[in-house]
């Protein structure tokens, strides 16, 4: 389970366009050698090191060397360990009562 600290660690990373772009492609067609990636993303191979090297130390994506080639593959895990950071913060038991606020009972003086 993920901590606060590490949840807001991986959301920042996800909040780059280009990283969510990136974990979007490997989702939809499974491991891709790096030069694919580049054909799609329009960048250069410095700005997809620097994202894929974020990505693989969040092990948000898994890196396999083959020659002077990187293929990179989506590891679901820790997004689903997210996933579930998030539906139990959605899934409280706790309902918000405007009447049990006490400044809403200040209000009313």
């Amino acid at each position: 389970m993920l901590s606060n600290k590490q949840f807001i660690k991986q959301t920042k990373i996800l909040g780059d366009a280009t990283r969510l772009a990136i974990l979007q492609m490997l989702a939809r067609k499974g491991s891709l050698c790096a030069c694919k990636i580049l054909e799609e993303l329009h960048i250069s191979q410095g700005t997809l090191s620097h994202h894929m090297k974020i990505l693989t130390s969040s092990k948000l994506v898994s890196c396999r060397k083959d020659g002077k080639w990187r293929h990179y593959c989506l590891l679901p895990e820790t997004l689903c360990q997210m996933s579930s950071f998030i539906r139990d913060i959605c899934t409280s038991p706790v309902t918000c009562e405007t009447s049990a606020c006490s400044c809403d009972q200040n209000s009313k003086k």
